[in-house]
């Protein structure tokens, strides 16, 4: 008999094959400790150029650095953007993560941290390499079970993000179907 996604989920967790998901799980990673991270060192952790970055800033995408300095809630933001936009336009990628989170340039409207967003949808792409979703039903319960450990700011914020990490996950989902393909495509030739 097949166990429910959640329940695999929470099975998945408590060996430890899946990070259980907190807020402060990473405070005191040596990038951050010196009061965030410099625009070189974004641009070689993500592999974007420079410039890309500073037009998602300039164009509102990311809250604008502080003292140079780009904090771990705005790096989780830029590697969210880079992560889904092979699969989706920024201006879509800016709707979602509006969805969630407001104007994208102010953190004070935020529903979730860029950076518990970014640990959720790890923690969905490590059960997706252990076994991929059966349909999009499965995914949205995953999604669900994925946010159960969100605190709520406001009425309704869980649902908003598991909806929220619903379409990303689908989006990442799609990107591997891509380089599949591209992967076949090239095996033609």
């Amino acid at each position: 008999m097949m166990e429910s996604p959640s329940v695999g989920l929470k099975r998945m967790i408590k060996r430890g094959i899946l990070p259980v998901v907190k807020e402060n799980a990473y405070d005191q990673r040596n990038l951050f400790l010196a009061g965030g991270l410099m625009l070189s060192q974004v641009a070689s952790l993500t592999g974007l150029e420079p410039y890309v970055i500073q037009n998602w800033v300039r164009r509102g995408f990311v809250a604008p650095p502080e003292r140079k300095r780009y904090s771990r809630r705005q790096f989780s933001r830029i590697v969210l953007i880079n992560m889904l936009k092979d699969s989706m336009q920024l201006d879509k990628i800016c709707a979602l993560l509006s969805y969630v989170n407001g104007e994208l340039d102010d953190e004070s409207d935020d529903l979730i941290d860029d950076f518990q967003l970014y640990l959720y949808i790890v923690r969905l792409a490590a059960l997706v390499e252990h076994q991929p979703p059966s349909g999009p039903d499965e995914a949205a319960r995953w999604c669900q079970t994925a946010a159960e450990s969100y605190r709520e700011s406001v009425p309704g914020a869980r649902d908003r993000v598991a909806r929220c990490l619903h379409v990303i996950l689908t989006a990442y989902l799609a990107g591997r179907l891509k380089q599949e393909a591209e992967a076949l495509l090239a095996a033609l030739a």
